[in-house]
Formats: C-alpha cells, sequence, structure tokens
C-alpha cells in the first residue's frame, strides 16, 4: 500500500470515528518525530503494539480486502500464561461496505466483536476439526450477547449497531460490512497479531507500505523499523 494512501485512510477514519462519539488517546495524534523523541515515555505502547493497523492482507486490493484497526490497550502474553494481571486487549476497527476481512481464527484470543454504529456487520462462521484446522461441514455455538446461538458451517450472522458476538479460538470467520461502512469494537484476551492469525489461505497479516510521502502516524508495523526497536 502506498503510504499516501494509508495517511487518507487515517484521516477518514478518524472521521468516522468521532461520528459516534469515540475519541482516541493522546499518543495517536502524534507525528513521527514526537514518537521518536517519547519513544521511551511510550514503551508500554510500543511494546504491546497499540495505535494505528492499517493492512492489506498483502494482497493489494485494500478495497475488496483489508480492515482498519486501532488498538487502544493490551495486555501482556506473560500475565495471560500466568492467569493473573493485564489479560485483556480493547481495539476499534472499521470494516468497509463489502470489504473483506478473510477467514481466520486464533488459538489464544477470546473476542467480543460489537458493531459499534454504521451498517450491518456480517460475520460468516465455520467449525473447527479435531485439531484445530479449517472445517467446511463443520458448526458450532456461539453466543450473541450472551444468548446461545447454534450455527452451520457458512451460516452468517447479521449484526446491526449495538449487536455483538463472542467467538471463542477455533472458531472460524470471516467478516464485511453490508450496506455501508461499520465501526466495531473488539474487547478480547490479550493480541498477539504477530502470531495468533491463522489464515484459511496463506496471507499475510500486515501491508507491505510503499514510501511515497511522509507517515502522518505511524503504523504498529511501522514501531520496529521507525523507532529502532526489537
Amino acid at each position: 500500500m502506498k503510504r499516501s494512501r494509508i495517511n487518507d485512510i487515517i484521516a477518514q477514519s478518524e472521521d468516522m470515528m468521532r461520528q459516534f462519539g469515540f475519541t482516541l488517546p493522546p499518543f495517536a495524534y502524534w507525528s513521527p518525530d514526537e514518537f521518536k523523541a517519547r519513544r521511551a515515555d511510550a514503551k508500554n505502547v510500543i511494546d504491546s503494539r497499540c495505535g494505528w493497523d492499517i493492512t492489506d492482507y498483502g494482497a493489494g486490493e485494500y478495497d475488496k480486502m483489508g480492515l482498519f484497526l486501532f488498538t487502544l490497550r493490551n495486555g501482556r502474553l506473560t500475565d495471560l500464561q500466568q492467569g493473573g494481571g493485564m489479560c485483556y486487549a480493547e481495539k476499534l476497527l472499521i470494516s468497509k461496505q463489502d470489504q473483506l476481512s478473510p477467514m481466520h481464527t486464533h488459538v489464544l484470543k477470546a473476542e467480543d466483536i460489537i458493531n459499534r454504529g454504521g451498517a450491518t456487520l456480517v460475520i460468516e462462521l465455520f467449525g473447527s476439526d479435531d485439531v484445530g484446522k479449517f472445517a467446511e461441514d463443520r458448526g458450532g455455538s456461539v453466543f450473541c450477547d450472551g444468548i446461545r446461538r447454534d450455527f452451520a458451517a457458512g451460516d452468517k450472522l447479521h449484526l446491526t449497531p449495538g449487536e455483538s458476538v463472542t467467538l471463542m479460538p477455533g472458531d472460524w470467520h470471516a467478516f464485511w460490512g453490508e450496506g455501508g461502512d461499520v465501526l466495531i469494537g473488539e474487547v478480547s484476551t490479550v493480541n498477539d497479531d504477530e502470531t495468533d492469525n491463522i489464515f484459511r489461505e496463506p496471507i499475510g497479516r500486515f501491508a507491505n507500505v510503499e514510501e511515497d510521502v511522509q507517515p502522518s502516524h505511524l503504523l504498529v508495523s511501522d514501531y520496529q523499523t521507525w523507532l529502532s526497536v526489537p
């Protein structure tokens, strides 16, 4: 993706979030130079990979297959493994109309996906086989706003604003906006986007960025290069 396109998507996404009453934390608005100057203060933000995340899954067709994300807070995997401490994460996402977030599951992460406003969020569901792999002939069950709902393979949930679904590890899912763009909330256990996204197809999690202009804000995938962090 061109950096100029990423900058435009960030600006458009800020407008949508404000429309529904969401204001991001101060570090969201730091310039790259300010982030560099304050990287010692922001160590926890950087280490937990909070911040902007724009992905086309490496396919180069963002409008067809892509997702906007902002990680607001994220806990520590060590705490999750020990069963105490900061074991949670929170994100805001925007799924544009007919923009696919492709079929995937997680090994560790359980998540509530919440329609925070806009159009209808469609979530396509499949179950797992006995070793956790995608099973095109298996369904399962989820909780929609606390109410159990059984699903057959390939069933689709249609979540309107205010509705949510709880997805557990092994619940394979893809989603997109129907009838317009959707602002999505995600509340989950600790989030590890580098290792805990298991896609059905062999695709990447992050975009390959073409630096045609300077970034307005750094992406989480920029931290290693721009801030010289491991």
